[in-house]
């Protein structure tokens, strides 16, 4: 019968792709890793593991036994990192990726004021819109603002983010207002070409149910900041998160051409790879960044 440390040891050498980082990690020889996998295969009666100078390979074999074997590593985290609770110090590395806005909002403090208040834990953030591969990329958290369709991740909601339509005095002053959405098509509408839904489609309510409003305009970006700045310059009208734009508008530097009747608002999600349940890292992160959320919730 296959040893259980075994099996944990053959899913470590599927994810490094190398017997001597998986012997470093361990604290192990090249060559008792290489016994301990000989190890299981003579024990299936299968190989799972093609080896050349140059690199290793994952038989089918192996494939199907990994999916299985990094349940069980998994599982072996869990339990050291439930543990591991009961005493002060949670420690250990994350990956995590956050989105640009709320990254430069509020994330980088709230993340490196966690790393502060636990002396043992390190983290390496990604600024990054797109919805990463979790487990593929290597990430144990992610924060996104949007829909989530993969079943084989968790996610938990933190709050709801409201998107606005603004301009600059400037721009109203030498343009004028539109007083309805249809009459944005006589704009220029500065587009953030980052939307899953398309940059020149914009969502309002309606007595029936939301609708779309297309619009045009000469200039898109897929970085919100740019298209902050350009609104902020009076070259058009621009449709973002409000929490981008909450000081502009306290500031007057811009106006909210349509309040209440924007009808796109999207989740903003902590996910994290499905497991029974999360590290105890994971989940005191993922507790402290929503609260961070939650105490400047009025900018969303």
């Amino acid at each position: 019968m296959a040893k259980t440390d075994d099996l944990i040891l053959f899913a470590q050498v599927v994810e490094c792709g190398s017997f001597s980082k998986v012997a470093e990690q361990n604290s192990l020889t090249n060559s008792v890793v290489s016994k301990r996998i000989a190890r299981l295969e003579d024990d299936l009666g299968v190989q799972l593991l093609y080896r050349t100078t140059r690199k290793l390979t994952v038989s089918e074999a192996g494939k199907v036994l990994y999916l299985g074997a990094k349940n069980v590593k998994q599982a072996a985290i869990e339990a050291i990192d439930a543990v591991s609770g009961y005493g002060e110090k949670v420690s250990g590395h994350v990956k995590i990726s956050v989105p640009t806005i709320s990254g430069d909002l509020l994330l980088a403090d709230a993340i490196a004021e966690f790393c502060t208040m636990h002396p043992g834990i390190t983290v390496d953030m990604s600024l990054d819109n797109r919805f990463v591969d979790l487990v593929e990329d290597g990430y144990d958290l992610v924060i996104r603002t949007g829909y989530l369709e993969d079943s084989s991740l968790v996610a938990r909601h933190i709050l709801d983010s409201q998107w606005v339509i603004c301009a600059a005095p400037a721009y109203i002053t030498k343009y004028g207002k539109p007083n309805t959405p249809q009459g944005l098509v006589n704009h220029n509408c500065l587009q953030y070409a980052y939307q899953t839904t398309g940059a020149s489609e914009w969502e309002f309510i309606g007595e029936q149910g939301n609708y779309i409003q297309r619009v045009r305009g000469n200039f898109s970006t897929d970085n919100a900041g740019a298209l902050r700045k350009a609104a902020l310059g009076g070259y058009g009208i621009a449709y973002v998160p409000r929490c981008l734009v909450y000081h502009d508008f306290i500031d007057g530097q811009l106006v909210d051409l349509f309040p209440d009747q924007v009808g796109k608002k999207l989740g903003v999600y902590a996910v994290y790879p499905y497991t029974r349940q999360p590290s105890q890292k994971i989940r005191l992160l993922i507790e402290h960044i929503r609260k961070r959320y939650l105490e400047i919730h009025y900018y969303f």
